[in-house]
């Protein structure tokens, strides 16, 4: 495994050089794109805090079920930003286009970017969280674990109300009494079966093996810090997918820091994961593990 995620991380710097990574452009005061490979998805922001530079980084990953969603869905947090963070938000390809593990490879294909232009964007690229929500608390997580088993770890990870076993879902919902409002992952016309070109429900052991908790029964290496929150009313994603990665975190790392919570009435994100107690769990989460 490491030597094929070695493999994929020089083909997506690779890719990222050949598609033009250093052109930048202003967007709007202290926000500037770039694009980190040659498909139109393959593009990031970065948001820039006022003060001294270099500046460490939150990297933000859209979800959208693996098949919708933009980077400027994600409102770029202010009280990051007043903290001297900068923020980077990024697109992937989707996967009515390209299956996995096409958005695997753009996540990583991004970081790779950073690292390669970050000092002189006025970012320290030695200092990163990735943060993601739903499909991309997915692939936050398994960008994390790839970047583990090549000897480059994040500073932290922040999940939030993901995926992390697609083999389970709807097992879970079964568990908790509950129809996924989007329909069952097992079919083959699910978002997740989509995303892999097969059916979950007859690939099972491919699809376990292929996320963050399978990858993490087969991993035994120091874990960067994870928070982690789920809604116990979540209607798409049964909250116990994140009791799940909090089990598979400990078991492979059990000195790692594991922040979770489940978050009373919330559903699948909404204004609970954008104010108050999570957002503050959030911003000293990120500001600690960065310090």
């Amino acid at each position: 495994m490491p030597g094929m995620i070695r493999r994929t991380l020089l083909l997506s710097g690779l890719a990222a050089a050949a598609g033009g990574a250093a052109v930048w452009y202003l967007r709007s005061p202290g926000a500037k794109v770039s694009a980190y490979g040659s498909d139109p998805r393959q593009v990031l922001d970065v948001t820039l805090p006022r003060g001294l530079q270099p500046a460490p980084v939150l990297v933000m990953i859209h979800g959208g079920a693996f098949k919708f969603g933009d980077k400027s869905d994600l409102t770029v947090p202010t009280d990051i930003l007043q903290a001297g963070i900068a923020v980077v938000r990024l697109n992937y390809r989707l996967s009515g286009s390209s299956p996995w593990p096409a958005q695997g490879e753009d996540c990583l294909a991004a970081i790779v970017h950073l690292q390669r232009n970050g000092a002189a964007l006025g970012l320290d690229p030695s200092r990163i969280v990735l943060w993601g929500q739903s499909a991309g608390a997915f692939l936050a997580v398994s960008t994390a674990l790839s970047l583990v088993e090549v000897g480059l770890p994040t500073r932290g990870v922040v999940s939030l109300f993901g995926p992390m076993d697609f083999s389970t879902m709807d097992g879970d919902m079964a568990t908790l009494g509950r129809a996924a409002e989007m329909g069952a992952t097992d079919p083959a016309d699910s978002a997740e079966s989509q995303l892999l070109g097969y059916a979950v429900g007859e690939n099972r052991d491919m699809a376990r093996a292929m996320g963050p908790v399978g990858r993490l029964e087969q991993l035994r290496e120091p874990l960067p810090p994870i928070l982690i929150r789920h809604g116990d009313a979540d209607p798409m994603i049964a909250d116990l997918q994140a009791k799940r990665l909090r089990e598979a975190w400990v078991a492979a790392d059990p000195k790692s820091a594991v922040d979770y919570k489940l978050v009373p009435g919330a559903g699948h994100g909404g204004a609970q994961f954008e104010s108050g107690e999570v957002q503050a769990d959030i911003l000293a989460f990120v500001t600690a593990a960065l310090a």
